[in-house]
This record gives C-alpha cells, structure tokens and sequence, in this order.
C-alpha cells in the first residue's frame, strides 16, 4: 500500500494549491523518501487527505508526470518515474554507459537487413549511390524498461550480425572486428513521437523525444557507421561541459 506523503500547504500563499502538492511530491523524490518505482495514493485520497479538491490533485500529479517524474499507467497506479539516465556527450556506447551506471541494458533487434544507400546514408559513409549497406534498428532498454529506438547504417564489410547486437553494443562489435570509432558529429534535437514510437518507448502519444543523428569516424577518417536515434525525453538526458576560449 502506498505510504500517504506529508504535505505542508499555505492556504494564503500567492502559490497555487496543486503547486505545492506538486513540488512537497518533488522534493520528497528528490532526497529519496519517494525511491524510483514507490506507489502512490490516488488522487481521491489525495484530496480527502490534504482537504483539497479532485482537480487540483490531479493537476498536482499530471504536473509531475509532464515533468517525467511520475508515471501513471491504468491499472497500475500512480508511481515514481526511473531516475533519468544522465549520458556524456562524447563518443561512448550507450550499452556501455548503462552498464557504467549500474542499469542493465538489453537489446531487441527490431530491423537488420541490407539495403541500397540513400543519397543522404551514402554521402554520411562516403560511398556510391546504391551501395549495399546495412540498416539496423534496435530498442534498447534499461532494466527492461524501453529507452532508446536506435537506427545504424554500416558498410557491409565491417556490419555486426543481428545476434551480436542482441547482446553487446554497437561499438563493441566494431572493435572486435579491429574497428575503433574514434570520432564523431551528432546533431542533438527534440521533436514529438510518431505513434509507432510511442508504442515501442511506452510513451503517450506525441511524447517528447530527444533526437540524435551523426556519423562516427575511425581513427584514419573513414566513416564506420551512420546513426539516427531517438531518446525518451522523461528518461534521459545529455551532459556537455563547454570551454571557453
């Protein structure tokens, strides 16, 4: 049974009543007394308890949950969201930084199949118009929980098989074949999920995703691999330290 949470509210504050039910909600996720996964009560409960109406708990909880940090699932519940995955900005393997943060990754192949390089793919690998590539696409998960849709596109000659990529991450097969991705460009942004994304990330419909797409160099300058990758934007962030010069 979800344990009911203290909350101090200031009938005269200018604050709005959902607002500091909302915020008494965060600050208690924040220092741990609400861990990842703890139940909540209903707002019904919510509302008896604190003395508030109906609505105004259940604007306090879809703030929290447009904020990624409840999640709400019919039949399950009113819960606290998974810490968000903080990742570097470098050229790391998001398998190995899973791994690195104590979350279990695992890996359904969803596509892998060779294909003709569009204009676009061909131009990112440095190759003919229509040369055969691979395309893969896979869901990757922390702690069985979906996180990323993940779309390669490799020269066959250096391509791992659907069955390496199952269980170890990209990069990690490229240099067991004596590849070493050692740079690489990515354009960061953000746009809505496609319905078909929604579904596969667990995501309500138009969810904000985080988009990554860039080519990554080994260490002579040949590209090895193009990329085109959507993040859910509830689960995970990226961290870049900026100089100054």
């Amino acid at each position: 049974m979800p344990q009911p949470l203290r909350v101090e509210l200031d009938r005269s504050s200018p604050v709005p009543l959902y607002h500091q039910v909302a915020q008494a909600i965060q600050a208690a996720i924040d220092d741990g007394r609400l861990p990842s996964g703890a139940l909540l009560e209903n707002e019904v409960s919510l509302a008896a308890r604190l003395g508030i109406s109906r609505p105004t708990a259940r604007q306090a909880l879809r703030e929290l949950v447009d904020k990624g940090r409840l999640v709400r699932r019919r039949g399950a519940g009113t819960r606290v969201a998974p810490a968000a995955i903080r990742r570097p900005a470098d050229l790391t393997s998001l398998f190995d930084d899973l791994n690195r943060a104590g979350r279990s990754p695992s890996t359904t192949v969803l596509e892998h199949r060779t294909v003709p390089a569009s204009p676009e793919v061909a131009e990112a690998l440095d190759l003919a118009e229509g040369a055969a590539v691979v395309a893969t696409r896979r869901l990757r998960l922390a702690d069985g929980e979906p996180l990323a849709v993940l779309g390669n596109f490799l020269p066959v000659s250096i391509a791992p098989d659907r069955v390496e990529l199952e269980s170890d991450g990209l990069y990690a097969c490229l240099r067991t074949r004596g590849v070493m991705p050692r740079v690489a460009n990515r354009r960061i942004g953000a746009r809505s999920a496609t319905a078909a994304e929604a579904r596969l990330l667990g995501e309500p419909a138009r969810a904000a995703l985080l988009t990554v797409e860039g080519t990554a160099f080994d260490e002579t300058g040949t590209p090895v691999e193009f990329g085109r990758h959507v993040y859910r934007a509830s689960r995970y962030t990226f961290d870049a330290t900026l100089f100054v010069g």
